[in-house]
C-alpha cells in the first residue's frame, strides 16, 4: 500500500520536481522514517545547488545589485521557511509529513536555485 502511495505522490509531482535518487530512496523504503530521509536528503540537495547557484552569481554583482539580490535573498529565505508547512501540518496525515511536505519544500528551493543559475548564465553572456 505504502508503495502505491508513493507512486501516487510522485505521479502529481512535475517533471521539474522529480529527483532520481528521492525516487530510488522511495522505492526501497518500507516505513515512514525511510520516507522522511529520502525527503530530507532531497531537500539537501536542492539547498546545495541553490548555495552553489548563489555563489555563481552574488561575487560578481555591481554593489548596488548585490545590495537588491540580497534583499531579494532573505525575503525569499523567509518565504521558503514558512512553504509547503501546511502539507506538514498533520491534517493530510503521516503521508502529507513524509511524502507530499518534502516533495514541495525540493520544489520551492529548486526552483530558486533554477532561477539564480539562469541569472547567473545570463550574467556570464554580457
Amino acid at each position: 500500500m505504502k508503495k502505491i502511495l508513493v507512486a501516487l505522490a510522485l505521479l502529481g509531482a512535475t517533471p521539474a520536481a522529480a529527483d532520481t535518487a528521492y525516487d530510488r530512496c522511495a522505492r526501497a523504503a518500507n516505513n515512514n522514517s525511510d520516507y522522511s530521509s529520502c525527503g530530507s536528503a532531497w531537500i539537501a540537495r536542492e539547498e546545495t545547488r541553490l548555495n552553489r547557484a548563489w555563489k555563481a552569481i552574488y561575487p560578481g554583482l555591481p554593489q548596488s545589485s548585490k545590495s537588491a539580490l540580497l534583499a531579494e535573498q532573505r525575503a525569499w529565505i523567509a518565504y521558503k521557511d514558512k512553504s509547503c508547512r501546511w502539507r506538514a501540518s498533520g491534517d493530510w496525515g503521516r503521508e502529507g509529513q513524509v511524502i507530499h511536505y518534502p516533495t514541495c519544500r525540493a520544489k520551492v528551493v529548486a526552483d530558486r536555485a533554477d532561477y539564480l543559475s539562469l541569472m547567473a548564465r545570463d550574467m556570464k553572456e554580457r
